[in-house]
């Protein structure tokens, strides 16, 4: 009888052990496959008529233009450019045409992208338009979500499942050891809290940074100041940081860092991080010499300053100083790109953020600086995008109004066009 029951309970055991393993393989493993399709072309030629074209910040517009499409990439852009017969014809009526807008700053962690590999086209295309397409992004960079459901999004757009923005991921996040922001263990499971990368020696912080680099990640994200309670941020250790920059950058890698007040931005600066993910909402001692430092060492910064007024507090007495460092940040000449923060934030519409930027004291040419050939300089693929160029990927933003007049009307899209395709009109 008990060798019965002994036998019986390691069957059961056994099959757990592979339903276990099964599921593992099904929701976080088998959605990992090719973390890095090829790009796919559109086939075939486009023409864009009539519109009013800003080629690039600071450049002048072309009043009644055309740009040609072929193949995916831009034939030609000019006001007087030939049409061949062959071609499908999209009458801007008097539109106005950019290099399609980057966002800097996003994520995939809400619920509704768990399981992306397997949810429906119709579902997840929904989902893409209403965060990203209709608001004009061609390129999104992903600042830490679950990699399974990141990657299996990438994929299934590039293979032409879906219709998406091309996105960068970070795959996940390095925090401080005990170092877990206190919005994502208000948020999530306290297994999930446990299993998120919080390497306490800086060997741990190698192993880490090269194992998410190898599978499938495009750069890193560090949470050098970390709000582990409220009022209180935890920075990393400088040692951890910097081996952490040191592994990416020896991997062609950008890094990108959550500063949070002081500490953390210098934790950023000194360890040598690339692009700060946020301004430092806790401005105390960020002086301009800190900044220049920054902006010597080569640093960009996205704002998300819409983020800070949204889930904080609109009180002038946070924001007013958090507009100051921005405006300071530019005026110093630091690189400035778009960002939002949406997925952690899930009000997607941008006019917000432009109007917080207007209040830093940017202009319109500065915003599209941020949104188009800022962040494809800092990605290092100017070659292929930022501006309206021949020989360029077509990725183009269409507005129905001129942002030049009132900094909404970036707000205002009308139609994207991806590598040549149009994948979404109002």
């Amino acid at each position: 009888m008990l060798r019965r029951w002994t036998r019986h309970a390691l069957l059961s055991l056994l099959v757990l052990i592979v339903v276990a393993s099964t599921a593992v393989w099904v929701i976080e493993i088998y959605p990992r496959r090719e973390p890095h399709p090829p790009l796919r072309l559109a086939q075939g030629t486009l023409a864009l008529q009539h519109a009013r074209i800003y080629t690039a910040p600071g450049a002048p517009p072309i009043a009644d233009g055309t740009i040609l499409i072929r193949d995916g990439l831009i034939a030609a852009v000019g006001p007087q450019v030939a049409v061949p017969p062959d071609a499908t014809v999209v009458p801007c009526n008097s539109c106005v045409v950019t290099a399609g807008f980057w966002n800097a700053h996003v994520h995939f962690t809400e619920r509704k992208w768990s399981l992306a590999e397997w949810k429906s086209a119709a579902t997840l295309n929904s989902q893409l338009a209403d965060m990203f397409l209709s608001r004009g992004f061609t390129t999104v960079i992903d600042l830490a979500s679950n990699p399974a459901d990141t990657l299996s999004i990438r994929r299934r757009i590039e293979r032409g499942e879906l219709s998406g923005p091309c996105i960068y991921t970070a795959g996940t996040a390095l925090y401080p050891p005990h170092g877990a922001p206190f919005y994502l263990r208000e948020a999530l499971p306290w297994w999930t809290v446990a299993l998120l990368p919080q390497p306490a020696t800086s060997e741990a912080a190698r192993r880490i940074v090269h194992r998410n680099l190898g599978s499938g990640a495009d750069l890193t994200k560090l949470f050098t100041g970390s709000w582990i309670e409220r009022g209180r941020v935890l920075p990393m250790q400088m040692d951890i940081a910097r081996v952490a920059v040191e592994e990416s950058h020896l991997n062609g890698r950008l890094v990108f860092a959550h500063p949070s007040n002081l500490a953390g931005t210098r934790v950023a600066v000194e360890s040598g991080v690339d692009v700060l993910a946020h301004a430092a909402d806790d401005t105390r001692g960020i002086d301009a010499v800190l900044l220049s430092t920054a902006i010597h060492n080569n640093m960009a910064m996205i704002p998300t300053l819409k983020m800070f007024s949204m889930t904080v507090t609109k009180d002038s007495h946070y924001m007013d100083p958090i507009h100051a460092e921005v405006r300071q940040f530019h005026q110093l000449g630091g690189q400035l790109l778009f960002g939002t923060d949406v997925g952690y934030m899930t009000d997607y519409s941008t006019e917000g953020e432009f109007a917080e930027l207007g209040k830093s004291g940017l202009d319109w040419q500065d915003i599209l600086a941020m949104l188009t050939t800022n962040p494809a300089a800092r990605m290092g693929v100017s070659n292929q995008k930022g501006t309206i160029t021949s020989g360029k990927l077509a990725d183009l933003t269409i507005l129905s109004a001129d942002p030049s007049q009132d900094l909404a009307n970036f707000a205002r899209v009308q139609a994207v066009v991806r590598s040549g395709k149009v994948v979404w009109r109002r």
